[in-house]
């Protein structure tokens, strides 16, 4: 497979020759051709380069996501999960289990703040809200 258009050629050769091809110097085989790209990436590069040809680049940024959650989400997830905790310990309610959804609820009703609840569960699991013993248990049992 060969490397990215971006890694084989600078801006400057890449707008020289789909200038000539615009221009129809060049035909779009020869271009791809040169290029070393398939029909549907050439004619992608064509409406790109004719959308503004100024401003052109076949230079590639990733858009780095933060997957990390902040000090004060996780600081409230842990707070909400202390609070089903306490339901749990009690041996007057008959609660047994996490409610996951409920403090991912809780989380948005409260705080305002969206967590996911595979990020609750997640969190659930670093600390001490399940034991260790029955935690595949307490995870997947069913009443």
């Amino acid at each position: 497979m060969t490397r990215q258009i971006h890694k084989r050629f600078i801006n400057e050769q890449v707008k020289m020759i789909l200038a000539r091809y615009v221009k129809k110097e060049l035909s779009s085989e020869q271009v791809m051709r040169l290029l070393e790209l398939k029909r549907s990436q050439f004619f992608e590069l064509v409406k790109q380069y004719k959308g503004n040809p100024e401003e052109f680049t076949i230079e590639y940024s990733r858009k780095a996501k933060t997957r990390k959650i902040s000090e004060e989400i996780e600081g409230n997830i842990l707070k909400e999960l202390s609070i089903e905790k306490g339901l749990i310990d009690d041996m007057t309610i008959p609660v047994r289990f996490y409610n996951y959804s409920y403090v991912r609820d809780q989380m948005i009703k409260k705080y305002q703040q969206e967590v996911s609840v595979p990020t609750i569960i997640g969190r659930a699991k670093k600390t001490v809200f399940t034991s260790h013993d029955l935690r595949e248990k307490l995870m997947t049992m069913k009443y």
